[in-house]
């Protein structure tokens, strides 16, 4: 009985998933509709892909997992950070001049964003291959959180999870394209609130409340971690300067990955954008301030767990297998939830970079709308097959744990894409050589932290701590080479920037003027 209703969940909701791809081919009939959903998606559905594009099973099982179990607690600071910084901020310094800009130079990618604003079509080619190369990790290491899980809840082999997630995520997303996501990851995102809300409760329910499981935690004790007593229940936790590295890269890198800021190039108006903003917040304080906070408790399952044989990917597993059949069905859900809404939106980036930014651009400049979308279906398919077998490789062989192969794509396209994309949007003197030397810099950091990382400082071996390095000199090599190398000209950047300065109407109940009568 317990296994039949594990089953029918899932078989309800991959047929809502699915069904709900094929309602929305209408809106992927050409290729603005296929990839941005013609720019007319509202609020809810804009905040919700955003944040179920954020967090996907690497954050809940592999993140939580790792980072609980090293800084306790206070690994919920990531999660707070995730909201405040890497959605709230991001929203707030993103969201309208991203909307505004890409519609004026017609970029539909991140990559003619960077041709139209710095005039470079080879600077478009080079954002294109950073994109192609450092997506297909991420890709891959989505998948390694549902193993243990439906291992644990199935006793399903993780190669068919794997290819199953796969076929059904690439129908909708070949179905109904961006709509088709953006519906799906408003339903995922339903079911991501109420599971990682109810999995808190009975875990700490099962500890005897919070006061009980925190006052646990502060007897645990790590002599190869630190001596000070209670420092796994307290504020800051055993590592502040490492946990700051986490908070940086998980909640700073979103400013710079591709898959996340296209979000806002879809957005309807004004209005959907502040509003967007907030939902987002809220979304990414309940998801990932939860997932963390819920991984600070994993050392009091240190009887369930051997980390030193099993990773650090066992230990939220562990922390679950006592659920009723009800919760591990839904927290399984939950975790294919936050997968399937991360895997359509990379396969999607992935697929339309490669096609209106390379194959157009380079090989069939004449390509029609008809060709371009088919190419995008096809390139669908191809990128979710590559990832697939290397995740599968990667679990077979054990190569390394999710948060290192998520860090290390985090790292590159972040570290590659932040600066230069945040400046490109405020200010005119940004040089095509600095996003150039920014774009070499972080891409270079992070293959070299892969090679060879013992040339690497102590606290710059950990790709997640290489990674929030490369954002934020990033942020230091743009206005400094740019300070030094040939300014764009002022007829483009006139030409760019003009759009900032157009005027429009608007009713009184949106903005108070000052001849609005008394």
């Amino acid at each position: 009985m317990d296994m039949f209703i594990k089953i029918s969940m899932l078989v309800v909701f991959f047929a809502v998933m699915v069904g709900i791809g094929f309602y929305c081919r209408k809106h992927s009939t050409d290729v603005n509709g296929f990839v941005l959903g013609g720019r007319n998606v509202g609020p809810w559905l804009t905040a919700f892909a955003y944040g179920t594009s954020y967090f996907s099973a690497v954050v809940f099982v592999g993140y939580a997992g790792q980072f609980g179990w090293k800084y306790g607690i206070a690994a919920t600071w990531a999660g707070i950070g995730n909201a405040f910084l890497g959605s709230l901020l991001a929203w707030y310094f993103l969201g309208r001049r991203t909307r505004i800009l890409t519609q004026h130079l017609n970029s539909a990618t991140m990559p003619q964003f960077f041709e139209a604003r710095f005039q470079s079509e080879k600077l478009k080619l080079a954002a294109s291959a950073i994109i192609f190369v450092f997506l297909i990790p991420y890709t891959a290491s989505l998948y390694n959180g549902l193993s243990r899980l439906f291992a644990m809840a199935f006793n399903i082999d993780y190669s068919i999870c794997v290819i199953v997630m796969a076929v059904l995520t690439g129908l909708y997303v070949i179905a109904g394209g961006y709509m088709a996501t953006a519906i799906n990851d408003f339903i995922q995102g339903i079911i991501m609130i109420f599971g990682i809300i109810a999995v808190i409760v009975a875990i700490l329910k099962g500890q005897g409340g919070f006061s009980e499981a925190l006052h646990a935690l502060s007897q645990v004790t790590d002599p190869s971690v630190s001596e000070t007593p209670g420092v796994f229940a307290s504020l800051f936790g055993p590592d502040p300067k490492n946990l700051l590295g986490v908070v940086l890269l998980t909640s700073l890198g979103t400013w710079g990955l591709p898959q996340m800021v296209q979000k806002f190039y879809a957005i309807k108006n004004e209005k959907a954008i502040n509003k967007g903003m907030v939902i987002s917040t809220v979304f990414a304080l309940i998801v990932a301030g939860g997932c963390y906070f819920l991984g600070g408790f994993g050392r009091l399952f240190s009887d369930r767990v051997d980390v030193a044989k099993e990773g650090y990917d066992a230990i939220i597993p562990a922390m679950l297998s006592d659920l009723s059949p009800i919760l591990i069905a839904v927290v399984v859900i939950l975790v294919l939830s936050a997968s399937m809404s991360t895997l359509s939106s990379l396969v999607l980036t992935s697929s339309s970079t490669l096609t209106l930014d390379f194959i157009k651009s380079k090989i069939v400049k004449n390509m029609k709308e008809k060709s371009q979308l088919l190419t995008m279906r096809i390139l669908i398919v191809v990128f979710i097959l590559i990832s697939v077998v290397l995740a599968i490789v990667q679990y077979k062989s054990n190569v390394t744990f999710i948060a290192q192969l998520m860090g290390v794509s985090w790292g590159a396209l972040a570290g590659a894409f932040l600066a230069p994309f945040l400046y490109g949007l405020y200010w005119k003197k940004v040089t095509t050589a600095s996003v150039y030397v920014n774009f070499a810099f972080s891409t270079v950091v992070m293959i070299l932290n892969v090679v060879a990382k013992p040339v690497f400082p102590a606290i710059l071996q950990s790709p997640i701590n290489a990674g929030a390095f490369c954002m934020i000199a990033g942020l230091i090599i743009v206005p400094l080479v740019s300070a030094f190398t040939r300014k764009p000209s002022e007829e483009h950047l006139e030409k760019v920037f003009s759009c900032y300065n157009k005027k429009v109407t608007v009713s009184v109940t949106e903005a108070i003027g000052e001849d609005t009568e008394e």
